[in-house]
């Protein structure tokens, strides 16, 4: 059996604290590695981490669980800042102590302290509570009072896992996650990721997951690192991280079978050419189930317009595509493969008006392999260059029996479609028409919350002017409005600089002089 090998494949790795020690790993597996921090730990000494040592030298608490090595080195750092060495290690000896897996244990014995109980791999919440139930725990948890070392966020499922079995539950976080101070590395893996310029990412630890799609978010190439990422190998260092990138609308290729960087690697290592291999035979199979993932995604209306774009061309090798959907009676021109800008939102055809139009009335695929233009029910735009194109393709979109819209295809020279091409397309058009139909009512409610919600900043706003200048409420309006005309900026914008003042004044005004 041959040893594992990358073979050349492009590895991305977003781990931070031991960065250079995974790109050296990936190297020696015959990868060519990226690492791109994608967080950095921000230490926390707040007034309830002084009152967890107070309390935990008084013997305030019959149980500790100490969930990270480095959240444990930092929480007993926080308490030897107040007291010697001698009472904190007098005080754990006398309550139970429990790790969640080796790295907080290896904290523990350089501290000289014995965790009574250890949860096993793959160390989540879940064993935790696990070892917690088990005949290894002589006592029930009821009862006590439970301290629990937080890590970058708070573990939910953990917390009320213990809250359920009866434990008073005092919460410690020592640190945060945030963005790395330089986010360029990061930002430059995201659009690597988006234009299929890599070919495994490796993700060791969730929160990897959420700041990789934040960048990519503010950058506005989600949709497409949503897209491309499908088409990589993505490796989990575990369970945890596994979850998080399904609740994102994301499967995990591959996870470590233990929890360990360098498992990750070699497993990585030894499987990616045969995931990238399967990946690239089938890949129309890849994308309808990258549909129905997506359907448990929440996204914006054009992001989900886009993915139907990059659904179809990737089914379908054609030179364009457009996306329409149904608006009252018309059917508008809402994504495109190639860009035209100016068309979009614009283009409209009725019900019944060209091949596409034909195709929305009837709900019917149609496909022409050659000389489109000249089938009579085709229409010139006169301002598309696809309009000479030969061959078309075009399927409905539907949604429980109601027309959504339609997909075009279009081809340069003559094109035969084949059945199964035919098929795959129209089953497109079936299932994305719930998710069109969702984004759009997602669209509609997000619209009208705003609205709501810029109401009421202006109709505070306006209270604050009447109780200052002593206006009515028309003039308290039409100040705001002459505000907004003055300054360029929104309405909204000024009502919340105006609550914004007033409210840092009644701050000031309760702090006193």
């Amino acid at each position: 059996m041959s040893s594992p090998n990358f073979d050349g494949l492009r590895v991305l790795a977003l781990e931070s604290r031991h960065g250079k020690e995974l790109a050296k790993l990936i190297a020696s597996y015959g990868g060519q590695p990226t690492v791109a921090p994608a967080l950095r730990e921000v230490p926390l000494e707040s007034s309830q981490t002084q009152a967890f040592a107070a309390g935990l030298i008084g013997g305030q608490f019959q149980m500790v669980v100490f969930l990270t090595g480095s959240g444990a080195r930092a929480l007993i750092t926080i308490v030897e800042n107040a007291y010697s060495r001698e009472h904190l290690c007098a005080a754990l000896q006398k309550m139970q102590v429990v790790a969640r897996g080796p790295k907080p244990v290896s904290v523990l014995n350089e501290l000289g302290v014995k965790a009574n109980l250890v949860a096993p791999e793959p160390n989540t919440w879940r064993e935790v509570l696990q070892v917690l139930d088990s005949d290894a725990n002589p006592q029930s948890v009821r009862g006590l009072r439970v301290a629990v070392q937080e890590y970058g966020t708070p573990c939910t499922e953990l917390l009320e896992g213990l809250k359920v079995r009866g434990a008073c539950v005092t919460t410690v976080p020592v640190y945060r996650w945030s963005l790395p101070e330089d986010t360029g590395p990061l930002r430059e893996a995201a659009k690597c990721l988006a234009n299929g310029d890599m070919d495994v990412v490796l993700f060791t630890s969730a929160v990897q997951v959420a700041h990789l799609f934040q960048v990519a978010a503010e950058m506005k190439i989600e949709e497409s690192l949503r897209s491309s990422i499908e088409r990589v190998v993505i490796a989990s260092i575990g369970p945890t991280t596994s979850e998080r990138l399904r609740s994102m609308g994301l499967h995990a290729d591959l996870e470590a079978a233990r929890p360990k960087m360098g498992l990750l690697v070699r497993e990585a290592a030894e499987r990616s050419a045969e995931v990238l291999r399967e990946k690239h035979k089938h890949p129309p199979l890849d994308f309808l189930h990258e549909i129905g993932s997506r359907m448990a995604a929440a996204s914006p209306l054009r992001g989900v317009l886009r993915r139907v774009v990059d659904f179809a061309t990737a089914v379908v090798n054609s030179d364009s595509c457009f996306v329409y959907v149904l608006e009252a009676d018309e059917l508008v021109l809402k994504a495109s493969k190639n860009p035209h800008p100016e068309e979009v939102n614009r283009l409209k055809l009725r019900l019944g008006e060209g091949i596409t139009g034909w195709v929305a009335k009837h709900r019917q695929p149609v496909a022409v392999a050659r000389n489109a233009f000249h089938d009579p029910r085709f229409q010139f735009f006169n301002e598309l260059p696809e309009d000479r194109y030969e061959a078309f393709l075009s399927v409905p979109v539907l949604c429980r029996g109601r027309l959504v819209g339609v997909i075009s295809l279009q081809h340069r020279e003559p094109y035969s479609h084949s059945k199964r091409e035919i098929r795959l397309m129209s089953t497109i058009g079936f299932l994305v028409g719930a998710e069109i139909e969702l984004a759009r009512l997602e669209e509609k409610s997000s619209q009208l919350s705003d609205e709501l919600l810029s109401r009421k900043v202006v109709e505070r706003a306006k209270g604050i002017l009447q109780r200052e200048s002593r206006l009515s409420e028309e003039e308290a309006y039409f100040s705001l409005r002459r505000q907004s005309r003055q300054q360029r900026k929104s309405m909204k914008d000024i009502a919340e600089a105006i609550v914004r003042r007033q409210t840092e004044r009644s701050q000031k005004g309760r702090r006193g002089p």
